[in-house]
């Protein structure tokens, strides 16, 4: 047998099986009423405007910002030692907001630090702010004030906190409504043995520090869905966030681990979305970005992932992609089983200064995977890597052409892969206190 085909055999099974879990009942609606069908007609708008014609021009603006933030530093090493400083923000989008003392009295200011395809998020920058004091959420149709499901169903534009420490264990889907912030900043929240977290047919959503574990399918059932709708759902799939026809979406510092389908899918014309300074660990399929060959509104789909850390016991899918422009930039992939960065139907990755550190399984060491495809189709996808720092034989499998801006004089590069370690530092949830930078 060649030396390839473990691997790669194992990977087709179970992408196969998933495939086939993700198509039945993907929408999760049980009746598609005119309030459904309405939100579908609104959300295709919002997607289309939120697409970029020209995504270099955003990939620029942001190796630009990382370029900025270590000028005139040559250091490239992880200090190992114990972090003891007041505040130590290594990245552009933490140096936004974390070495203000008084975030707590400033938290809307997050609200303009988002970089990439997700930057025009504002959430609930607009609206007040709503404080969680319950963590129950025994009531899927009325749910009692003071909850999270509550918060979320509201019209108006919120900006979610929380009282204190708390665990949170969803009944069903939490099913969130356009305009929201959910902030867990100076607290900490998780988000576990529960639903998921459910983005359908929305627009402008900021999630910030949870933890997110354990997320199992749902029943389904009637769950409310907004302050005026509630209806009947199918069973839902396990992500730990679930983003479906939606735009203007920042994911941020965000920690998050064995969740029953995907940790983060991002399916049905979905774009604008940034997910940054995360940290992803034990999980078998990562990320799914587009979910069909066949669906070819994807098209419009637009990701940026910067900043995170995927880590030990993760398997495949850091992303899967089809269809979409996906820039994968400063991230650091310290694990992986079978691949990395995967993908059919002709997406376009630029994969941008990151550190890829290959599993001890020779037949493994491959960053890249391509699926359904001969080399004749997938030699002309778009699939490059820039200063991306390859270490223990990890091989990434360039095709197609360089990804050019529109003006060479625009194109600043982004950190190289020596510089991860650094920009990564604080991946996953913070521990914030209020009077203190965080």
């Amino acid at each position: 047998m060649d030396a390839v085909k473990p691997c790669r055999l194992l990977s087709a099974v179970v992408l196969v099986v998933a495939c086939l879990i993700q198509f039945i009942g993907a929408q999760n609606i049980a009746h598609f009423d005119e309030v459904w069908q309405k939100r579908a007609h609104e959300a295709k708008k919002a997607s289309q405007a939120a697409y970029h014609p020209n995504p270099s021009e955003v990939t620029n603006q942001l190796n630009h910002h990382i370029h900025q933030t270590y000028k005139g530093h040559n250091n490239t090493r992880r200090h190992l030692r114990k972090y003891e400083g007041q505040c130590l923000a290594t990245n552009p989008i933490d140096r936004c907001w974390r070495c203000d003392k008084n975030w707590a009295q400033n938290r809307k200011k997050l609200a303009g630090c988002a970089l990439g395809f997700g930057r025009r998020a504002t959430g609930g920058k607009d609206g007040k702010f709503y404080t969680v004091t319950d963590p129950s959420d025994n009531d899927l149709v009325n749910p009692k004030p003071g909850t999270l499901r509550h918060a979320v169903t509201r019209p108006e534009p919120l900006w979610i906190i929380f009282a204190h420490h708390m665990v949170i264990r969803l009944s069903e889907e939490l099913i969130v409504t356009s305009h929201k912030t959910i902030d867990g900043r100076g607290a900490q929240v998780f988000i576990i043995n529960g639903g998921q977290i459910t983005l359908q047919f929305v627009k402008n959503i900021i999630i910030h520090s949870l933890h997110i574990r354990d997320i199992k399918a749902g029943n389904g059932g009637t769950i409310r869905d907004s302050i005026d709708h509630f209806g009947s759902r199918t069973r839902s799939d396990g992500d730990g966030i679930s983003i479906y026809g939606s735009s203007d979406i920042w994911i941020d510092h965000i920690s998050m681990s064995n969740c029953m389908d995907g940790m983060i899918d991002v399916i049905m014309a979905s774009t604008a979305i940034t997910i940054s300074n995360c940290h992803f660990t034990h999980h078998n399929d990562v990320m799914l970005f587009g979910g069909s060959d066949s669906y070819s509104d994807d098209q419009v789909m637009q990701i940026t992932l910067v900043f995170n850390h995927f880590g030990q016991g993760l398997v495949q899918r850091m992303p899967r992609c089809r269809w979409g422009f996906i820039h994968v930039v400063n991230n650091d992939y310290t694990h992986w089983l079978m691949y990395a960065i995967g993908g059919s139907k002709n997406p376009t990755i630029l994969s941008q200064g990151n550190r890829f550190i290959a599993p001890p399984n020779k037949n493994c060491k491959e960053v890249t995977k391509r699926d359904y495809s001969p080399e004749s189709v997938w030699k002309s996808w778009n699939w490059r890597s820039e200063g991306d720092l390859m270490m223990n034989g990890a091989f990434f499998v360039q095709s197609g052409r360089p990804v050019k801006p529109p003006n060479k004089k625009d194109m600043i590069k982004a950190k190289p892969g020596t510089f991860v370690t650094r920009l990564t530092r604080f991946s996953g949830t913070l521990n914030c206190a209020p009077n203190k930078p965080c």
